[in-house]
């Protein structure tokens, strides 16, 4: 069995096509189905199943996988030995919902790539769940800790958010003295169907009933609110970008939520991404405390 084909094998698992495999290996689509037929046949099995849908794994192609990963992992794993530890180099690519891609991420990875020169970031602001195992990204932020499958799982901090609008907004509108005051106010926040994680789902149970400024992302959300569309929930981190934006009812409403790091579990072997996986949780809670500290001396209007 030649490594190479695995890698191929792994390219095509992971972009469920030939072509898509191809654009990662950079050959041709021909070129990567003769590979796989390749290995097929040096293994006896079949290991994709093609449909309308694209080239699914069969049962041995998934018991391949598993091993392929390995195989994989244990590769870059003995290129970092040999090239030593003097610095973070290559391309990482990170998922992240895009109020931590948006407002923390861009500063804390250039800190790290400005120690590191030899290091290429790719942050991917996505509002939803990345697959590890398809490589969408070497690694993924989210806000639920995962339960299922084979991930390796860090804390990376805790941050908080609080019902905000714009000074404009405020001052043309009905005092908000109390949550019940939200029902005379148009709210800002996610379409409903579209909340990929129940830790998202800020604004029910606060009886407000519909949300007429509705976005899948949450920059738009801080926008419509800074132009005095609404009253919306801003992650603290967030506020110093908007200074137009001022907290409201701090004490009836206070959210915590925390930012997962999450990894295939293969890739713990992997000196390289442990290294910047600390470097990233250590960036992040800083940058976290200092942002959210320039929002407490500000006066709420309660």
């Amino acid at each position: 069995m030649d490594w190479d084909d695995l890698r191929v094998f792994l390219a095509v698992a992971r972009a469920e096509s030939l072509s898509g495999a191809g654009k990662v290996l950079k050959l041709d689509p021909a070129t990567v189905g003769r590979r796989v037929a390749r290995l097929e046949e040096a293994l006896g099995a079949r290991l994709f199943a093609k449909s309308p849908q694209g080239y699914a794994l069969t049962e041995a192609g998934q018991r391949v996988l598993a091993h392929a990963e390995r195989a994989e992992g244990a590769m870059v794993a003995a290129a970092e030995e040999v090239q030593g530890a003097a610095g973070l180099t290559g391309q990482i690519r990170i998922g992240a919902p895009d109020g931590c891609a948006n407002y923390l991420l861009p500063q804390v990875l250039a800190r790290i790539c400005e120690e590191n020169p030899g290091l290429e970031m790719q942050i991917v602001a996505l509002p939803r769940v990345f697959n590890l195992s398809k490589r969408e990204a070497d690694m993924a932020i989210g806000v639920s800790r995962p339960e299922a499958g084979r991930l390796r799982v860090q804390k990376l901090a805790t941050y908080h958010l609080h019902l905000a609008a714009s000074r404009d907004y405020l001052a043309r509108h009905p005092p908000i003295r109390s949550l019940d005051d939200l029902r005379q106010h148009r709210l800002v926040g996610y379409i409903p169907d579209m909340i990929f994680d129940k830790e998202l789902d800020y604004l029910t149970g606060l009886g407000s009933g519909s949300v007429p400024f509705a976005s899948n992302s949450v920059s738009v959300q801080l926008n419509w609110l800074r132009a005095g569309a609404g009253v919306g929930i801003v992650h603290d981190f967030a506020m110093p970008s908007a200074p137009e934006l001022v907290k409201v009812l701090t004490e009836s409403l206070s959210l915590t939520r925390t930012f997962w790091l999450i990894r295939h579990q293969d890739d713990a072997r992997m000196e390289r991404l442990n290294r910047f996986a600390e470097a990233l949780a250590q960036g992040i809670r800083r940058e976290v405390l200092r942002l959210e500290g320039m929002t407490r001396p500000q006066i709420a209007l309660d």
